[in-house]
C-alpha cells in the first residue's frame, strides 16, 4: 500500500524544490470536476485569502486565465496556477483528496501554518502573529466543511 507521501506528485517550478506537493487522489479527482463541468483548456487555480477563522484559508477554482506574475505547474494532466501572494504561504503544502464514510474533500497540510482551525480550511502564520505550536483550534461555529 503506498504512503500520501509516495502517493504525492510534485508540482515544480523552475526549483529544486516543489512549491506544492498534489495527491494523484486529488488530481484525479479535479480532472473529474473538470470533466463533468466541461471545463476543458481550464487550470486549476490554487488560493489563500483573508478570513475564516485562523486569519487566512485556503481556496481553489477552475481559471481559464493565467495572470502576470502567475506559477504554472502540471500535477500529471491537470494544470495548476498560483499567483505570487499566495505562493509565498503555500510553498512546501500537500493537498489531498481524502473519501471517507464523513464524506470527501480536499485537504491541505501546510508546514507553513503555526495554527489550523479545526476544519483545516483556514490557517495562521508566524508572521501573522501566530507563534505558538502547531495545533487545531475550534472552529466557533463559523467554519462549514
Amino acid at each position: 500500500m503506498a504512503t500520501i507521501e509516495q502517493d504525492l506528485i510534485r508540482l515544480q517550478p523552475d526549483a529544486p524544490q516543489p512549491m506544492i506537493l498534489m495527491s494523484e487522489s486529488a488530481s484525479n479527482r479535479l480532472l473529474a470536476m473538470m470533466r463533468e463541468k466541461e471545463l476543458e483548456g481550464y487550470a486549476l487555480r490554487v488560493f489563500v485569502s483573508g478570513g475564516g477563522c485562523s486569519g487566512m484559508q485556503y481556496g481553489m477554482t477552475f481559471d481559464d486565465e493565467v495572470r502576470e506574475g502567475d506559477s504554472e505547474f502540471h500535477a500529471g494532466t491537470l494544470r495548476v496556477v498560483v499567483d505570487p501572494i499566495s505562493a509565498s504561504y503555500m510553498t512546501g503544502a500537500s493537498i489531498d483528496y481524502v473519501d471517507s464514510i464523513m464524506g470527501g474533500g480536499f485537504k491541505v497540510e501546510n508546514p507553513n501554518a503555526v495554527s489550523t482551525c479545526g476544519c483545516g480550511h483556514s490557517f495562521r502564520t508566524s508572521d501573522q502573529g501566530g507563534d505558538e505550536e502547531p495545533a487545531s483550534e475550534g472552529c466557533g461555529g463559523s467554519c462549514r466543511s
